[in-house]
């Protein structure tokens, strides 16, 4: 039986002037799947050779066959550009000669044209690749990172307390809860993210934040540059708001105030209540 959305490993049947036909495996000629020249890639075929082909239904909604690789298959979850806005929904290029539609009930959120989100693949009732952004049934905790790993995730979405859900190596699920982060993020967003916990559920906790020395050290050069830039002078200080702080230097209030004494220690800046000067 003939897999849409995947590929079949089909034999090559016969030859025409446009193309070769793969034969449908329903002992009917009529059923034959073309497979256009100009989907053959690199690939040199004769008629009696097996060969692995993607199976997809055209514009016309015809079954055709492909062995250039789309970016994703049915059953996969895959970070995609959105092309198009219609009526019946959202396009995304999956690298077919035909975008996929996100219908309107397949959206989680705004979709925006030209930016790229995680989308799962899957066959709908007509037989057609189609799209959601509702990806959370299919992610996965059966993992083997460990704490202290660096992993690469794009957001998807949002819990009611704001931490975000980020799906990781477009497969397994994570977690940034809302004191890891401190700029705006929204779905689509890839991120080089550490692991930080791991749930007893198997998902991960994750932060895009680094090693606490680390941030030190960098949260202490933005300060002096941001005072450099400023003729030595800040408004900011350790009574300044943890939203202002957050905005202006990606940090939480409480880094921010041990940078600020670290740098007090070292003898390169001094505050009082209107903020702080570089020496």
């Amino acid at each position: 039986m003939i897999k849409i959305g995947d590929f079949n490993k089909l034999k090559v049947k016969r030859k025409a002037n446009f193309g070769f036909f793969l034969d449908g495996k329903t002992n009917n000629t009529k059923d034959d799947i073309l497979l256009h020249n100009r989907l053959l890639g690199k690939n040199e075929i004769e008629v009696g050779d097996e060969v692995e082909a993607f199976i997809y239904k055209d514009s016309e909604d015809r079954i055709a066959a492909t062995l250039i690789p789309p970016k994703a298959k049915v059953g996969d979850i895959a970070r995609l550009k959105v092309v198009a806005h219609t009526q019946i929904g959202s396009f995304i290029d999956i690298g077919l000669t035909k975008d996929i539609l996100v219908p309107f009930k397949a959206r989680t959120y705004d979709l925006e044209k030209g930016e790229r989100y995680p989308f799962y693949i899957y066959v709908d009732k007509s037989g057609r690749i189609a799209a959601t952004t509702d990806i959370d049934m299919y992610l996965s905790t059966d993992h083997e990172y460990n704490i202290g790993d660096t992993v690469t995730g794009i957001v998807y979405g949002f819990q009611t307390n704001n931490s975000a859900m980020v799906v990781v190596d477009n497969k397994y699920a994570g977690v940034i809860l809302r004191n890891e982060y401190f700029t705006e993020l929204k779905p689509g967003e890839e991120l080089s993210l550490n692991v930080i916990k791991i749930y007893e559920d198997g998902k991960l906790g994750l932060s895009p934040r680094q090693s606490r020395k680390k941030e030190l050290d960098t949260l202490e050069t933005s300060i002096i540059n941001y005072l450099e830039g400023n003729d030595g002078f800040m408004r900011f200080n350790d009574k300044s708001t943890p939203e202002e702080i957050a905005t202006v230097f990606n940090s939480s209030k409480k880094n921010f105030k041990r940078a600020l004494g670290v740098l007090m220690k070292k003898g390169l800046i001094s505050q009082d209540s209107k903020g702080t000067y570089i020496k």
